[in-house]
């Protein structure tokens, strides 16, 4: 971890009920001038950090089963050219705050306050949660993960009054036009299911005091 990062906030290793384990990707200078690159170009602000008020939680999978192929994802500074379905969004690697493994396992990857690349449009205002599993679109996530959102959730909902949403990434495009809503590029939209409708119905029938994406027909 480069030490350009290393006041920024993490949280502790243990929660009332759930463990964090400190497991941060790399995120050096590089990704930080992509990040404001990043910020420039998709929401036209020229910003001199990238530190985030964070108003969304938003829950993801990985599509891919596995932790370590998952971690692996995030690990270089910039994209892979396995990307090339978001490489017009620029450089910069997808990341995300958190990763929970298949039996409940939280990881803090990156620190809260720092943004993410990691849902269109929503990056500037948001913290991520990435549950491995979803591969083959599979809606497999684990009654542990459920429990590991729950729990991390709650805390970051304590941590962070500024936080109004919880939102799984499927809902991501509920938000155009909405005044979170920062992205510029017209075209730069895909298609996601993560984490699917089913757990983000058990995670939201476990928590409260959020508001649900302001989606309208069609939408989704």
């Amino acid at each position: 971890m480069n030490q350009f990062l290393s006041f920024f906030l993490f949280l502790p290793l243990f929660l009332a009920a759930l463990e964090i384990k400190q497991t941060p990707i790399e995120f050096g200078e590089t990704r930080v001038e992509l990040t404001k690159k990043y910020i420039k170009s998709h929401y036209a602000l020229d910003v001199q950090d990238i530190k985030i008020v964070p108003k969304i939680i938003v829950i993801h999978h990985t599509a891919i089963d596995d932790f370590n192929d998952s971690l692996s994802r995030f690990a270089s500074e910039t994209l892979p050219s396995i990307r090339a379905d978001i490489n017009n969004g620029g450089a910069l690697n997808v990341s995300a705050h958190f990763m929970v493994e298949r039996d409940g396992t939280v990881h803090q990857l990156m620190p809260l306050d720092v943004m993410a690349r990691h849902v269109i449009g929503l990056n500037y205002n948001s913290i991520g949660i990435e549950n491995v599993g979803g591969q083959n679109s599979k809606d497999n996530l684990t009654k542990e993960q459920l429990e590991a959102n729950v729990a991390l959730v709650k805390e970051l909902q304590k941590r962070f009054g500024s936080i109004e949403y919880l939102i799984g990434h499927y809902e991501y495009r509920c938000f155009e036009g909405h005044e979170l809503w920062l992205e510029r590029d017209k075209g730069y939209r895909t298609h996601k299911d993560d984490p699917s409708q089913r757990f983000m119905g058990e995670l939201r029938a476990s928590v409260s005091g959020f508001k649900s994406a302001p989606c309208k027909q069609g939408q989704r």
